[in-house]
Order: structure tokens, then sequence, then C-alpha cells
């Protein structure tokens, strides 16, 4: 049975949701602003329906970019932070290089990136740089979070670093890394967002992103909208995906999954 709380808790933000979209609708239709200015909902619905071919098209290119460069954040990230709980001269010689790229804006490195490489590993390459960070630093965080008394009895039983890092530091750093993949999840598609606009800007790219620009020198404001509600809710099903699997993976160990469960 779903208890009262939890159905509204889904039921109310939908209402809301719902009575927002129909007052933008009213005052569309009420105000007779035109669709070059600010379309209505249906209007973005039926756009959506009409171009789902060319939407669809540059939906799955933007997919495809997002994931590679998390695939790549993943593996880059957990790879530095294992090499940086082993050796503290690796964190303090490359850690400042990893926050710099992290403070540098990511709309000033596309277009010198484009200059550089071709438009699509450009992309790529911004939406590594803008994941890579967060699932680096909390893995990194979660690797030096174990127990302090664990540590001491591996070290009495004198564990190899080897065996310490797979049987205490990596459990340990679960909870850390799944946190810092749900972030970097959205944040490769902002970086692939990001750097297409700048390849679309440039007359290049096929994903969302481009199609946004593509539509803005149009004036096919219902397709803007359309791309956009695209992107809005693949960042949402990312997000979504990723608490999921922090679910299955933390919910019979971790406090803060089992609390999220009852």
């Amino acid at each position: 049975m779903i208890s009262r709380d939890r159905f509204a808790s889904v039921t109310l933000p939908l209402a809301v949701f719902c009575a927002a979209l129909a007052a933008w609708e009213a005052m569309v239709r009420w105000r007779e602003i035109p669709p070059y200015v600010l379309p209505a909902p249906s209007l973005i619905g039926a756009t959506l329906v009409k171009d789902w071919g060319t939407l669809s098209g540059s939906l799955l290119v933007t997919l495809r970019i997002t994931f590679e460069a998390l695939l790549a954040a993943v593996i880059g990230g957990v790879g530095f932070a294992v090499f940086f709980a082993q050796w503290k001269w690796v964190e303090r010689s490359f850690f400042p290089f990893a926050v710099i790229l992290q403070v540098t804006p990511i709309v000033a490195i596309a277009p010198l990136l484009l200059v550089y490489l071709e438009s699509e590993t450009a992309v790529l390459v911004c939406a590594f740089l803008v994941a890579f960070f967060p699932i680096l630093s909390n893995t990194a965080l979660g690797l030096a979070s174990a127990d302090h008394n664990l540590v001491d009895l591996f070290d009495l039983y004198r564990a190899s670093r080897f065996k310490q890092l797979i049987h205490l530091r990596l459990p340990a750093a679960l909870p850390y890394f799944l946190g810092g993949l749900r972030i970097g999840g959205g944040l490769a598609l902002i970086g692939a967002i990001v750097a297409e606009i700048a390849a679309g800007s440039a007359g290049q790219g096929a994903g969302l992103a481009f199609r946004i620009v593509e539509a803005g020198y149009r004036l096919n404001i219902p397709r803007m909208f359309a791309a956009l509600v695209l992107i809005s809710l693949t960042g949402i099903l990312i997000f979504l995906l990723f608490t999921a699997l922090s679910r299955l993976l933390l919910s019979r160990w971790h406090d803060s999954a089992r609390e999220r469960a009852n």
C-alpha cells in the first residue's frame, strides 16, 4: 500500500505543474501572443510530434556524447582518486590542475577547443571536463573517509595497500562516488549542451543545442522550446537513473539510502 504522505508528495507537484501549464496556455490564448514570441504548451507539444524525426536524431547524438563523457569521467576520476589515496605526493602534484579545470568556465573553454579539435570531439571533451571534478573530488573524499579504527586494524594485521583499498577504502567510498556520479551525470549533459551551442554558433554540430541555435536563427521558437523540453526531460531521467542505482547499491547497508526507503 502507498502511504498517504508519499501519494501526496507525488500528486501535489504534478498538480502544480499541470496548473502552471494550464495558466501558460490560457495566458497565451487570452493575450493572443504570437508563437514567435511565446508559443503555447499545446503548440510546443505539436511541434515535438511534428519534428520528432529531426529532434530524436539530435537527442541520440546528445545522449551518446553525454554518456561517453560520463564514462570517461568515471574512469579518469576514480583512477586519479585511487592514485591520490595511495600516494599523497600525486595528490599534491595533480589536484591543483583539476581545480583549475573546474573553476574555469566551460563556456570560455569551448570556443578554444573548437579551434583545435573537431566539433564532436570538442563537445565530448567539454562534457568530460565538467563531469570529471565532482567524481574525482567525491571519490577521493570517500577513500580518505574510511574509519580510522578499521584502518588501524588493517595495519595491525599487516594488510597490504591493495587489500586495504579493495576491502576497506573502496566500500567506504561507494556512497561518495555515487553522489558524485549523480552530480556528474547532470553536469556532463550541461557541458555537452554548452559546447554544442558554441559549435552551433560556428555552424557545426548535430545535437539538441545545435537545433536550438538553428531554430533561433530561423525564428522557429516552438522548435526551440521543444528541444529545450527534451533537454530538461533528459536531465531529469539521468538524475532518476543514478538515484535508482544509488538506492539499489546502498539500500541494504548504508544509512542514507535506508532512510529514504523508509
